[in-house]
């Protein structure tokens, strides 16, 4: 893909940016736009990623963990409450807990700062795509374990089509989510069969 076919692809993304070190918030806007996203709001506390979020609804969140006030962990929870969006953590702590901490509030992907743009486009791309994958799920299926049943299935068929067929993650879950629309068969169906069919080859 080229970088301009990458670029358009990306124009309709909408994020929304929370960092309270002023220069790095500028840095990660830059790195954004650079990138062909649309940065709709920035904020410094978890309380305005809270009120952007409501008021904006993008596509993305990306926020730091430490901020003053309302920490960022607790904000993604109360945004993931009313609403659903991609959420990626900043963080200059690699430890577990918070790292468990942030996924358990409903991140999606998480960067440890220092980073680059090389670290956080790849991040945001993943938490983006997980989201719009969770969405299509929820919306076929209706009660949380027939979901969380789904998700892993439709994982594991992702893992093999990457690792046999050379796809990338988000490749992977719009093959899968093709072919039940082409096929009218659900996710859930189109995943079994390629367990049963690629896991057999393995």
């Amino acid at each position: 893909m080229t970088q301009a076919n990458a670029t358009q692809e990306q124009e309709k993304t909408r994020a929304l940016v929370v960092e309270d070190e002023t220069l790095i918030r500028l840095d990660i806007v830059e790195t954004l736009e650079d990138a062909g996203y649309e940065v709709v709001g920035e904020g410094s506390d978890g309380e305005q990623a809270v009120k952007l979020a409501a008021e904006l609804e993008p596509d993305v969140v990306i926020m730091d963990v430490k901020m003053p006030g309302m920490d960022g962990i607790t904000a993604a929870g109360q945004i993931l409450d009313n609403q659903r969006t991609a959420i990626v953590m900043l963080t200059a702590y690699s430890q577990k807990e918070l790292v468990d901490s942030a996924r358990d509030a409903g991140a999606m992907a998480y960067v440890v700062k220092p980073f680059t743009a090389a670290d956080l486009l790849p991040a945001i791309e993943i938490a983006v795509s997980r989201n719009e994958e969770i969405a299509a799920l929820e919306s076929e299926v209706s009660s949380l374990s027939e979901q969380f049943e789904t998700r892993k299935r439709v994982d594991r068929a992702k893992g093999l089509l990457e690792s046999h067929m050379g796809l990338t993650e988000p490749e992977a879950f719009r093959w899968i989510q093709k072919t039940s629309m082409d096929r009218r068969l659900t996710m859930r169906e189109v995943a079994d069969a390629v367990i049963e069919q690629v896991g057999r080859s393995k």
